[in-house]
C-alpha cells in the first residue's frame, strides 16, 4: 500500500514538499502571528491598542453628533442621554435646510476655500520654485524666515492684517477672506522639498531649446509636482472649510458668512433647537470628510515623496 508521500508529485529537483512528507497540510499562520509564525511583540501590540484608542477617542463626538442629529428635542433632553435615536428620523435635516439660508452659507464656504486653495496653489508654487531652483544671494536666509513665521500665532498679525484688508476696502467681502491666508510656509515648504527632488538637467535643457522661464515652470516643472500640488491643494481645502476666526472678523453681514460662522451664530441663540444645529454641523463637516476618506491615498503618498516625515 503506498503512503500518501508517494501519492504526491514531486518538483523539479525530485523533492516532494514537506507537509507532504510529514502527511498533513500545510500550516498557515494564524491572525495574530506574522508570516514567519511568531506572535507579534510588546512593542506592536501596545503601538496598535495606544492608537486605536486614540482614532476611538477623536471618532466619539463625531459620531455622537451624527447619532444625535437623528434625534428629537425631547430626546437630546433625557437624562441620562441614550447613545443611539430611539426613533431616527430626517426630519432635523430637512428642517435645517429650510430654517436657515444654507444654500447661501454653503456656496459662500466653497467659493472661499475654491479661490484661498488656488491662490495658495499659485503662490506657493512660484516661491517654492524660486528658493529651490534659483541660486541668489540670501535664498536660504529667506527660505528660514519663511518657515519661522510657521512659530508666530494668527492672533498677534490679525490686527496689521486687517488694517490692510480695511484700507483695501475687502473688508465684509469674500476677497478679504480669500487673500490674506493665500500664501502659507507650510506650503511653501512641502513644495520646495519635492522641487529640490527635480533634475536640474532637465530644466537646463528646456532652458537651451529656448523656452522662457515661465514656461519652464508651467510646463515642466507644476506638471512634474502634481504629488505635491495635490497634497497642498487638499490641505489647503481642509483649512479654509474649517476656518472659523479669520472669516468671524471679516464677515459683518449674513450674507458673506460662512458655513462655520454661521454655525457659531446660530448655536449662540437659544431659540434655535440645539437637534437642528447638530443636523447643520453635520452636513458641514460631511464635504470635508469625504473629500478626506476619497484623497487619502494621495495625502500619504504626496506627504512620503516630499521627505516629510
Amino acid at each position: 500500500m503506498s503512503t500518501l508521500a508517494n501519492d504526491v508529485p514531486a518538483d523539479a529537483a525530485g523533492a516532494r514538499p514537506t507537509s507532504a512528507r510529514v502527511g498533513r497540510p500545510a500550516r498557515r499562520p494564524g491572525r495574530w502571528t506574522s508570516i514567519g509564525g511568531r506572535p507579534p511583540s510588546t512593542g506592536i501590540v501596545v503601538r496598535t491598542t495606544v492608537l486605536t484608542a486614540g482614532a476611538l477617542a477623536v471618532l466619539a463626538p463625531v459620531v455622537w453628533a451624527l447619532l444625535s442629529s437623528f434625534k428629537s428635542p425631547d430626546e437630546l433632553a433625557r437624562r441620562p442621554p441614550t447613545p443611539f435615536p430611539a426613533h431616527p428620523s430626517f426630519g432635523n435635516y430637512a428642517q435645517a435646510l429650510t430654517s436657515f439660508d444654507f444654500g447661501r452659507y454653503f456656496l459662500n464656504s466653497v467659493l472661499v476655500t475654491a479661490g484661498a486653495t488656488a491662490l495658495t496653489l499659485a503662490i506657493n508654487a512660484m516661491a517654492a520654485y524660486a528658493l529651490a531652483k534659483y541660486n541668489f544671494r540670501g535664498r536660504d536666509a529667506l527660505f528660514v524666515v519663511t518657515l519661522a513665521t510657521i512659530m508666530i500665532p494668527l492672533q498677534v498679525i490679525f490686527l496689521p492684517v486687517y488694517q490692510m484688508v480695511s484700507s483695501l476696502g475687502l473688508v465684509n467681502s469674500l476677497w478679504g477672506m480669500i487673500i490674506p491666508p493665500a500664501a502659507t510656509p507650510t506650503g511653501v515648504f512641502l513644495l520646495r522639498q519635492y522641487m529640490l527632488t527635480l533634475p536640474d538637467e532637465t530644466i537646463e535643457a528646456a532652458r537651451i531649446d529656448g523656452a522662457g522661464e515661465f514656461a519652464i515652470f508651467w510646463r515642466i516643472v507644476l506638471p512634474l509636482c502634481r504629488p505635491a500640488l495635490a497634497v497642498v491643494a487638499i490641505f489647503s481645502v481642509i483649512w479654509r472649510w474649517n476656518d472659523f476666526l479669520w472669516p468671524l472678523i471679516v464677515a459683518q453681514d449674513e450674507s458673506v458668512y460662512t458655513l462655520p460662522v454661521a454655525l457659531a451664530r446660530f448655536s449662540s441663540q437659544l431659540v434655535i433647537p440645539f437637534n437642528l444645529v447638530l443636523a447643520m454641523s453635520v452636513l458641514s463637516i460631511a464635504p470635508v470628510v469625504l473629500i478626506f476618506l476619497a484623497l487619502q491615498r494621495q495625502i500619504v503618498s504626496g506627504i512620503a515623496q516630499t521627505g516629510l516625515k
